[in-house]
């Protein structure tokens, strides 16, 4: 009873941020469903989790989206996350995570550190952006921060970029999970039916928590709350890396 309610307080508390931040579900959740089913079954989770958050959010951001930037996001991608569903099978977790979270802490750093420069939205630097974010949503379960780095380097208006994010997570999220599903059926948990109408549950309660919060917090808020949850996102991957290579 106790690790249930300890999912579900975690998938209630990441729907609210995707809410608020357009990418928390993964950068929030993750670290604890990993750590309460395990390093396969908890990224798959998350995945599905995070899927099914953006597909309910889509309708209430739809006028704020940008969709030519998300179908080229969503292009790049697919193309990173076809060699990380290979990968996964391939190299050891740890080390898979380890190098995802210290890349990620180093890439943000570098960008707070140079915050007066701004990138030009060219879109080799989109294509990069979403081919990174592919292939750690698929290989770690996050894949918020790699586009949040670009949002953040090409001054992206964030309410658009939150709205942006629900498509594209939606269709990464998919795509990891029917990835995952070809090439490593064996990683999907198996949870009771019940379990999952739960999660469920969970996942449209924390969007209603989200929804009424995000009419009072501030834009500037969110972005800064963004940086945070993306620097979490990286010392999350970075100590369950850390944690599995401890066995």
């Amino acid at each position: 009873m106790l690790t249930t309610g300890l999912v579900l307080g975690a998938v209630v508390m990441g729907a609210g941020m995707q809410r608020i931040t357009g990418m928390g579900f993964a950068l929030v959740a993750a670290p604890f469903l990993v750590l309460l089913l395990g390093p396969v079954e908890g990224v798959v989770l998350v995945n599905v989790c995070g899927a099914v958050t953006a597909g309910a959010i889509i309708l209430r951001v739809v006028r704020d989206i940008d969709w030519k930037r998300y179908l080229l996001l969503a292009a790049s991608a697919l193309l990173g996350i076809i060699p990380a569903a290979f990968l996964i099978r391939l190299i050891p977790p740890a080390v898979l995570e380890i190098s995802i979270g210290v890349l990620l802490a180093a890439g943000l750093t570098v960008l707070l550190v140079l915050k007066s420069a701004t990138l030009p939205e060219r879109r080799r630097y989109l294509f990069t952006a979403g081919g990174i974010s592919g292939f750690m949503n698929t290989a770690a379960g996050v894949g918020g921060p790699a586009v949040s780095m670009y949002s953040i380097a090409t001054r992206w208006q964030h309410k658009s970029f939150a709205a942006t994010m629900q498509p594209y997570f939606f269709t990464i999220g998919s795509f990891s999970l029917i990835s995952k599903a070809i090439t490593a059926p064996e990683t999907f948990p198996v949870m009771p039916l019940a379990m999952w109408v739960a999660v469920a549950v969970a996942c449209l309660a924390g969007l209603v928590i989200g929804d009424l919060a995000s009419k009072f917090v501030p834009a500037r808020a969110a972005q800064i709350l963004l940086i945070v949850l993306a620097y979490a996102g990286a010392a999350a991957t970075i100590i369950r890396g850390m944690l599995d290579a401890a066995g």
